[in-house]
């Protein structure tokens, strides 16, 4: 399926603040290494299991259509050595669940629903809970549903999903993963199938590898705080503590925000692993989870804040786009891992020469 992004004024003019992001961004980019061909693309197992593996000579990805399209395992290829740079799942089967994955895909929205139910048009529309655990609906059904495998190369693979017959929302869905040299290139496509214009959102939901020396960059102009129901209550300028204006180690307390005003840019430094990972995307907001003496974090790059559809202003105020029927919208992710410390050593090993 192919989709094209589909922009409503509202949605995604950007705040001036989020202008300023972006260009300083775009001031100081972090380099892709050397492209790579791929090396290795089919199909593994966990005992019965089936996954779709690409690999090349720098990356390797497995994917589990059936639990929900997601992510198993995403490395890094390190002198013969596979280093994981998502949280590997260490259990895959048919009763896996989704958080113990490496990362999955949320649509048609991500995160909560206030009170399972928002309005639009002048009606209400329930939205019905969709784990048992959790009192409110999340992060849409895309990430519990079995995906079909529509398309496969040495370099990538797609995934479809047939919702037609969803409530209250109807739609049909791609995402394709390709791997470029470094780059993990993740892409969502969603199109409403409905009857009604509704508001979609798009998002991704990684888990990261974390250690005591993880830093993050990812400079946002503010952020949403939230109560005990992890609700957003109000919107606040980002504290010091959280700017993550410059590479900044993870802390220690929780964090469970989602973040505003985003550049699009971020980064994540392993200096004990002399790694680094770049992620971009044509998101504006990102949540960040870091659940206290875990091995992961998430930073979770998505379209719109938590509880977007019952924040002031309504959905599109907050991100989403009005879908009518047969409109879509498309998102990409990209993830680009790198050594660090090499480009300088080249430049002393050049200055010597000198």
């Amino acid at each position: 399926m192919t989709v094209a992004n589909l922009v409503s004024s509202s949605s995604t003019s950007p705040t001036s603040q989020t202008r300023r992001a972006r260009l300083a961004a775009a001031a100081n980019p972090v380099l892709a290494g050397p492209s790579t061909s791929a090396v290795a693309v089919g199909e593994g197992s966990a005992g019965e299991f089936a996954c779709v593996t690409l690999a090349n000579a720098q990356l390797r990805l497995d994917v589990a259509p059936s639990l929900g399209g997601g992510i198993t395992r995403f490395d890094w290829r390190s002198d013969g050595a596979l280093v994981p740079i998502f949280r590997r799942c260490r259990h895959i089967a048919a009763d896996t669940d989704p958080n113990q994955l490496a990362c999955y895909p949320m649509l048609p929205y991500s995160n909560r629903i206030g009170g399972g139910h928002f309005g639009v048009g002048g009606r209400r529309v329930d939205v019905p809970r969709n784990r048992v655990a959790e009192p409110l609906p999340i992060h849409g059904d895309g990430w519990l549903a079995h995906w079909q495998v529509a398309e496969t190369g040495q370099d990538k693979v797609c995934l479809t999903l047939d919702r037609s017959d969803g409530k209250p929302y109807a739609y049909r869905a791609a995402q394709t993963y390709a791997l470029e040299g470094p780059t993990l290139v993740i892409t969502l496509e969603v199109e409403n199938t409905g009857r009604d214009a509704l508001p979609f959102g798009l998002g991704i939901h990684p888990f990261l590898v974390r250690d005591t020396q993880t830093e993050l960059s990812a400079a946002a102009a503010g952020l949403w705080l939230q109560g005990d129901d992890w609700l957003p209550v109000r919107h606040v300028p980002a504290p010091p503590a959280w700017q993550f204006g410059v590479a900044y180690p993870l802390p220690e307390t929780i964090v469970n925000h989602a973040f505003t005003g985003w550049s699009g840019q971020a980064a994540v430094v392993w200096p004990k692993r002399r790694l680094s990972l770049t992620i971009a995307s044509d998101a504006d907001y990102y949540v960040l989870y870091t659940p206290p003496g875990e091995d992961f974090f998430c930073f979770e790059p998505v379209d719109h804040p938590i509880n977007a559809v019952n924040l002031p202003g309504g959905a599109a105020s907050h991100g989403m786009t009005m879908l009518a029927r047969g409109e879509r919208l498309a998102r990409s992710f990209r993830f680009t891992v790198e050594r660090t410390g090499l480009r300088a050593a080249a430049g002393a090993r050049s200055s010597r020469k000198q």
